[in-house]
């Protein structure tokens, strides 16, 4: 079923797999009020839980997958699952530590401001990347920073 609903984000991204609206900018509202920072709070403890309850699934698939095949190729096939569920595992356990970085920041009053430069990173950046903490200006100087440092 997730990745059912995986598959029907469209331009929603992150939001339409937790089923949750986008943010309605109201006109003259500040920055970073209470509805959005309540929104954006929602939108990352649904995140977190998707993916805790994920991890969850993985480990009893795991359990209940493990076999002792006599053939070394079943073997082999079994384990190559097993490796690749386990790297996704460790981006998503990376995922959640970023999440729970963005909820400290909530918690600070910093959520929403560019670390670098602390111009706001904008709603609709934060609805595609909640855990983004640079603003598209910083992020793509810091890309091309890298890209530089790489090639």
């Amino acid at each position: 079923m997730a990745d059912k609903q995986r598959k029907s984000q469209g331009s929603t991204g992150t939001l339409g797999f937790l089923g949750i609206s986008p943010y309605e900018e109201k006109q003259g509202e500040e920055y970073m009020n209470e509805e959005q920072v309540e929104h954006f709070r929602q939108i990352l403890l649904a995140w977190k839980r998707e993916l805790m309850e994920e991890v969850d699934r993985t480990l009893h698939h795991m359990q209940d997958e493990a076999a002792n095949f006599p053939d070394p190729n079943d073997r082999a096939t079994q384990e190559s699952e097993f490796t690749i569920e386990l790297r996704t595992r460790d981006r998503e356990r990376k995922l959640i530590k970023k999440i729970d970085e963005s909820l400290a920041l909530i918690e600070s009053g910093d959520y929403g401001y560019c670390e670098q430069c602390g111009e706001p990173i904008g709603i609709r950046r934060l609805e595609a990347r909640p855990t983004a903490t640079l603003c598209i200006e910083c992020k793509t100087l810091d890309e091309i920073r890298e890209k530089h440092r790489a090639g």
